[in-house]
């Protein structure tokens, strides 16, 4: 790692007004009373400035009122708030509600899309959806099917609707979408059915198709130009197809689930991209650009100025889709325009969001062992990659060798439950998987629509640690250091959130809301709410109180065995197996629960 000195007191990326960005998502966004993006703002911090729940009174949290989804699948994201209106949405079949906060919060609209139940099997880890977006009078919503819908937000009538994939060849969707100047970006499903991952912007008003950047393909379809660079270097003409064999691009997953940033200034927007397809990595030799890459992506042309792949020739399935976290930071005296991301494969990143340049690749859990390290060198022919420890590997000589023992497993140190930075601590705080694995990759034939996956996987607790599956950690992005740590029975599933008052909340996969101390990582309060949580907590005020907000709900990766109702342990890529035992502490639900402070 560099030697970075850092001083001062780090800028929150909450960005200044640019005209180039959605101006009623920048002045809404930063009205703590309400919430109009999954992430909170645009930087992707989960932070709020309300303050009236602190460190000192977050003990007497109580119930205020709950509301029954109907739906028992995993929900994750969480609720918006504009005014007196909260929408809340739903796993498949992806029901919306508009709830009156003046009125007891009684149903003012409810969209419920008829989807074809044929989407199910297609999706990969569970029927989630990670949320709605708010912007210019419309409420967004992404369905399973991949239809994009702009539904008004007074009356819940869709506005515009369009197909943005093909569930016959495994398109699906999981992911909320981002409004960015006059469009909507979203992304894709499907990287274990062999799809070919994609970006896409439509018109915000009229959802007709602006742009699209794919993972991997020729690079009239990617939109790099001769400026776009890795790490400093030209990415160059037809830069991902030597990197595969043959045409195994067309079927190459790096699809685009996860979530979206954008920096107003720099008119870029961020993300990440997936596994290469199959998970059998004798099948598909080379780096396979530009799958496990973090893309910085003009929003206006859908250009990229810069990539980063972080894990070339990934052979453990460790999608690269988790949130990038913008801040501006003082670093050796200097203020820089940084991008913070928590890969599933284990590392915590630092990168410059202007120019790509790496700055931190560290470890945030100390049981990750796949790689020794990446190697920062800038004069290096490896700067940039990381170390492959070749016990580890799972490309043994041939196929249908059984590698163990491998941290983290294929769901990663941390999956897409998104982590938070605070501006007062300059710390983000983490939501982790403490899981390792076994892997064995056979190999598998591609047929469009089916699974296209090609290994065997078991998962179980890290050896010679707590004995939990997770841990909920404090991170310094300059140091790249774990600064505190608590850990958990399973791994923590759900999204978290920062606040003002110096309180971080987060969920459990055993259904606790809790919340804890800033600076110090205390405990200060928890509630079992009905269900496992792998929801996002968020607060919002009304009527000059402060509220705080949980959808619960067991489901996702972790909890597919419960909401598919699996037992075979192999089953949902191994997780059935590995979070068997929570079936003893949770059971079905969906329910969102919001806490206030007694009168």
């Amino acid at each position: 790692m560099k030697k970075l000195l850092v001083s001062g007191v780090a800028a929150l990326a909450v960005f200044a007004g640019s005209a180039m960005a959605n101006d009623s998502v920048l002045s809404m966004s930063k009205n703590p009373n309400g919430m109009v993006l999954q992430t909170g703002d645009y930087a992707n911090t989960r932070f709020s400035k309300l303050n009236q729940i602190n460190r000192h009174n977050v003990k007497n949290l109580q119930v205020a009122w709950t509301f029954s989804t109907g739906v028992l699948r995993g929900h994750e994201g969480a609720p918006l708030v504009v005014g007196d209106t909260m929408y809340v949405h739903t796993p498949f079949p992806n029901i919306v509600y508009a709830l009156d906060l003046a009125n007891d919060g009684a149903i003012k609209w409810k969209y419920e899309p008829k989807q074809d139940p044929d989407v199910i099997p297609v999706m990969c880890c569970d029927t989630v959806n990670r949320g709605l977006a708010f912007a210019n009078g419309k409420v967004f919503l992404h369905q399973a099917d991949t239809t994009v819908v702009a539904l008004n937000a007074n009356s819940g009538e869709v506005e515009w609707s369009v197909v943005n994939g093909d569930p016959s060849i495994g398109e699906t969707n999981t992911a909320t979408v981002l409004p960015v100047n006059d469009k909507v970006i979203v992304g894709i499903s499907g990287g274990e059915f062999g799809i070919q991952g994609h970006v896409t912007a439509y018109n915000i008003e009229t959802g007709e198709k602006v742009w699209r950047g794919y993972s991997q393909g020729p690079d009239d379809m990617l939109l790099f130009d001769e400026n776009t660079t890795e790490l400093g270097k030209p990415v160059g003409k037809d830069s991902s197809l030597n990197t595969w064999e043959g045409d195994q691009w067309k079927i190459g997953g790096g699809a685009t689930w996860g979530w979206y940033s954008y920096d107003p200034d720099l008119n870029l927007v961020y993300y990440g991209s997936g596994n290469p397809s199959t998970w059998n990595p004798a099948q598909r030799p080379g780096d396979n650009k530009w799958s496990m890459t973090i893309f910085a992506r003009d929003a206006d042309t859908g250009v990229a100025k810069w990539v980063y792949q972080m894990t070339p020739h990934d052979e453990w399935d460790y999608d690269g889709i988790n949130e990038m976290i913008l801040t501006d930071q003082e670093i050796d005296g200097k203020m820089r325009k940084l991008l913070t991301h928590f890969d599933r494969n284990g590392l915590g990143y630092t990168l410059d969001r202007e120019t790509g340049e790496l700055l931190v690749a560290e470890k945030y859990d100390p049981v990750v062992n796949w790689t020794s390290g990446v190697d920062m060198d800038p004069e290096s022919e490896t700067y940039g990659r990381p170390a492959v420890v070749a016990e580890y590997s799972t490309e043994q000589n041939g196929e249908d060798v059984n590698s163990v023992g491998i941290c983290p497993a294929a769901l990663g140190s941390k999956d897409q439950q998104p982590a938070a930075y605070s501006p007062r601590t300059q710390l983000f705080y983490v939501p982790t998987n403490h899981v390792c694995m076994d892997y064995e990759p056979f190999r598998v034939s591609y047929t469009a629509g089916q699974p296209y996956v090609g290994a065997t996987l078991a998962m179980y607790p890290a050896p010679n640690s707590h004995g939990g599956m997770g841990n909920f950690i404090a991170w310094d992005n300059i140091k790249g250091e774990i600064v505190w740590s608590l850990p958990e029975k399973f791994s923590v599933w759900s999204g978290a959130l920062a606040t003002a008052g110096d309180v971080v909340f987060y969920g459990t996969l055993e259904g606790f809301l809790k919340a804890v101390d800033a600076k110090t990582g205390q405990e200060l309060y928890k509630f079992k709410t009905p269900s496992g949580i792998i929801g996002n907590v968020m607060t919002y005020s009304h009527s000059g109180k402060q509220y705080v907000a949980i959808l619960s709900g067991v489901g996702g990766w972790a909890g597919i065995g419960l909401a598919a109702g699996l037992v075979n342990p192999n089953d949902g890529l191994g997780a059935v197996g590995g979070y068997a035992a929570l079936s003893n502490y949770t059971a079905l639900g969906g329910q969102l629960t919001v806490f206030a402070l007694p009168n």
